[in-house]
């Protein structure tokens, strides 16, 4: 029978993965480290040049001791100033003793080294790269102490005072002299303790034992329900990176690991979904979910962070983005899998309140994104590919001899109209679909994506992604120079277009998103996308020449694949399916 679980499990994930989706966010609504209202606006404007709203802000928080914010404004805006300086220039010529001011700069200070030294691990890092990075550090030091004096009581100098102590491999009494003046202006505080179980972690200058004593530690002197309840979730994070999960897999006693991991989901419960707070440490809670096998926990963490993902601890494997949204989909698929094709059913999205008791009710589903692709073959071809998706898709001529694709639920019979989450292959709307069929094609295919008022663009060739950009409503979110220019090489390339520059600038437009990417399809040389795009779904069904191609059982599907443009189909036999 070969491989009998993959082949039993396969029908179960089909079954059932739609409805893990159930209370996610879409792909395209998920930030990392997302600013909320009041920063956003700052961003955008410290961006067109102007950073009074950024001293304004920052006052705010100092006046009000809200110190968590203060941290997270701080080093949002610093990062931002590392490639768009002429804000905080004007600021420190307008007001060169300002409090807030000093705090950016602290936070720059030590940006600006680690952008040098990158977050490599030791071992991936030249000498060269060290020498500059060590450098780069002294020379903050009297900036930090610039912005710890002008900013008596508060811990956030403080914290950035613990990065300059691990780059520079400072003595130990630095750390103790540096956490305990965190701690003096604020006992609780998240940041500051976050940065020390760093410090303390062995891969820095401390040991397992030394890193999870000070996280319990100081979880348990923090008010019960306080953020810095879920410490220990940093240790955790931090001990998954050298050992693996298990009894006698480390030596740290896996009983323990699993108490903090339980303490996490009972301290997650105290808090509402997608609240800001409690994503720093549910991020953490959701990796070590994982690791310890609890899939169906770590999706309903999944449902509660919402579209709040953090740095850490995902940038430790990688791109945060793109390691967050791939363990949510992994989840999602060992979730699928496990569940009993009869009689078994995904749990529905549990709803936890400040009184920590979960409630379930149904989740409202986002607004469905709009989406046309444009694959670079004849209508012919593209129907071949696409045979194996299993859902309803609408393709139209396009000039030049391409092919628009959609997707087409309204064509489905009453009662299978699902849209894109009910397809057998196609989960993760039409640029999952369209990495799917254009596999093993030779021919690029490119979707334009509507996702409430942004616009996105991806572009595949034989199942893989060669460029994506988005244009969005926040002039914040432009990319850098560099960033456009190696998104429009690729989707130049790709269209046989000599000139990236003229499409390089499409990519960096601040205006119309719209417009934009009606601009980026001119410089690319194809025709426009159709009437109603943007407006209203399917637009393809008002295009002459539109044609549906209906949606198959998976089996049916697969067999008119593999025999499409086989005379005699009859009488082949499809492969085990492994």
């Amino acid at each position: 029978m070969g491989n009998l679980p993959g082949v039993l499990a396969l029908p179960r994930m089909l079954r059932h993965l739609a409805a893990t989706g159930e209370g996610l966010p879409p792909d395209g609504a998920v930030e990392v480290d997302g600013p909320d209202a009041a920063l956003r606006g700052t961003l955008v404007a410290a961006r067109s040049g102007t950073w009074e709203p950024a001293a304004e802000l920052l006052a705010r928080t100092r006046t009000a001791h809200d110190w968590d914010l203060r941290g997270e404004y701080s080093a949002t805006l610093a990062e931002l100033a590392l490639h768009h300086t002429g804000w905080l220039d004007d600021w420190r010529r307008e007001r060169p003793g300002d409090p807030d001011l000093a705090l950016v700069a602290a936070d720059l200070a030590i940006d600006h080294a680690w952008e040098i030294r990158t977050g490599a691990r030791a071992r991936h890092v030249s000498r060269e790269q060290f020498q500059a990075f060590r450098a780069v550090l002294r020379d903050a030091e009297p900036v930090l102490r610039t912005a710890a004096d002008l900013n008596p009581g508060d811990p956030v100098p403080w914290r950035i005072h613990i990065a300059l102590a691990m780059g520079l491999g400072a003595p130990r009494e630095m750390f103790d002299e540096y956490l305990a003046r965190g701690r003096e202006a604020h006992p609780h505080d998240v940041g500051l303790h976050a940065r020390a179980v760093q410090y303390l972690a062995k891969k820095w200058y401390g040991s397992h034992t030394e890193m999870f004593e000070f996280a319990e530690s100081a979880a348990a002197a923090a008010p019960e329900g306080a953020p810095l309840r879920g410490l220990p979730l940093h240790a955790v994070t931090e001990y998954a990176l050298d050992h693996e999960a298990g009894i006698g897999k480390g030596p740290v006693a896996w009983s323990r690991i699993e108490g903090h991991v339980d303490a996490g989901l009972e301290l997650s419960a105290a808090f509402e979904p997608g609240d800001r707070q409690a994503a720093g440490f549910r991020n953490h809670l959701a990796l070590a979910l994982i690791r310890s096998g609890r899939e169906a926990d770590a999706l309903e963490v999944f449902r509660l962070i919402g579209t709040d993902a953090r740095t850490f601890p995902w940038a430790y494997m990688g791109d945060a983005r793109e390691i967050f949204l791939l363990m949510r989909q992994g989840v999602r698929v060992h979730v699928a899998r496990r569940t009993p094709y009869f009689g078994g059913s995904v749990p529905a999205p549990a709803v936890a309140g400040p009184s920590g008791v979960a409630g379930t009710e149904a989740a409202a589903a986002p607004p469905a994104a709009m989406a046309v692709a444009l694959a670079g073959a004849p209508s012919g071809d593209v129907r071949e590919a696409i045979l194996i998706i299993g859902t309803t898709m609408r393709l139209a001529p396009a000039p030049g001899g391409g092919t628009f694709v959609e997707t087409a639920p309204s064509a489905d019979p009453p009662g299978r109209r699902k849209g894109v989450r009910g397809t057998l292959l196609g989960e993760g709307g039409l640029p999952q679909l369209a990495r799917t069929f254009s596999r093993g094609e030779k021919w690029p295919v490119l979707v334009a994506v509507k996702e409430g008022a942004d616009y996105t663009l991806h572009l595949y060739r034989d199942g893989r992604l060669l460029a994506a950009h988005a244009w969005w409503t926040d002039p914040a979110e432009m990319p850098t120079q560099e960033e456009a220019a190696e998104r429009a090489t690729a989707l130049a390339a790709a269209y046989g277009v000599t000139d990236h520059r003229p499409l390089t600038a499409v990519l960096r437009g601040t205006g119309d998103p719209r417009r934009h990417l009606d601009e980026a399809f001119a410089a690319l040389e194809l025709p426009p996308l159709p009437a109603g795009f943007g407006h209203r779904a399917e637009p393809l069904a008002e295009v002459p020449g539109a044609r549906l191609v209906e949606r198959r059982t998976f089996f049916r599907a697969l067999k008119e694949s593999l025999s499409s443009g086989n005379d005699d189909a009859s009488g082949g036999e499809l492969p085990p399916l492994t």
